[in-house]
């Protein structure tokens, strides 16, 4: 279970998040600028809060009144960014090991489930090509399998449809779902699609100016 509580003090707003999640998918979901990003950095130990607290499966990754602040290396959070981040020096296969040099799990194995990721995604025969060799929606299970190969207990996900067609973006939705089903970790992602927020969402939170409120899926048509 995820329970967040933190306040972050941004130079246009005080960004204000209050919300608990478990096994679910939790979108944030709003307009450019309204914190969702930050949000996930947050989460990840990428920023600080200015205060409050955040909670994983009854570990304290931050706590401003215990003076808990857990590094990003140790948090077990997998983390897929907008825009992949894959290294254009490495190819897929090195890309999707170099999260494994800084965990704890056992090196050999994990070697082996990390391709059997690539498989399961579909670009298990990508492994010798380079990021400026492969599609969108290839740059995206490389860089999903390369998240998830360090066995995280929470998965963020920053807008990641977003440079996708309509047509690969519906595909890959559906496979996101599969995929939380089988992980059953929480999942939380951010976008400022309400397709992909009512697809998506178990929870769907609305934020604005760094204020949130959760909003039903039927809500999200009335922009509310």
């Amino acid at each position: 279970m995820l329970e967040v509580n933190f306040n972050k003090k941004l130079w246009h707003f005080d960004l204000n998040l209050q919300t608990s999640v478990d096994n679910q998918i939790l979108v944030l979901w709003g307009p450019s600028g309204s914190g969702k990003t930050t949000v996930l950095q947050c989460l990840a130990g990428l920023m600080k809060p200015s205060n409050g607290q955040i909670k994983l499966n009854d570990q304290m990754l931050f706590s401003s009144d215990k003076k808990i602040n857990m590094p990003a290396r140790q948090r077990n959070v997998g983390y897929l960014f907008q825009d992949y981040a894959l290294f254009p020096h490495m190819n897929v296969k090195q890309n999707v090991f170099y999260g494994l040099k800084n965990t704890r799990i056992g090196q050999a194995g994990s070697a082996v489930e990390a391709l059997e990721l690539l498989k399961s995604f579909g670009v298990g025969h990508l492994v010798d090509r380079y990021p400026h060799q492969l599609s969108g929606g290839e740059k995206q299970r490389v860089a999903l399998a390369r998240a998830l190969a360090v066995k995280p207990q929470l998965l963020l996900l920053d807008e990641p449809f977003s440079a996708l067609d309509k047509n690969i973006r519906v595909k890959l939705r559906r496979e996101l779902k599969i995929l939380h089903k089988k992980w059953r970790i929480p999942f939380v992602v951010v976008t400022h699609d309400e397709e992909d927020a009512r697809f998506l969402g178990n929870t769907i939170l609305f934020l604005k100016k760094g204020l949130s409120k959760e909003v039903a899926m039927r809500s999200i048509a009335a922009g509310s």
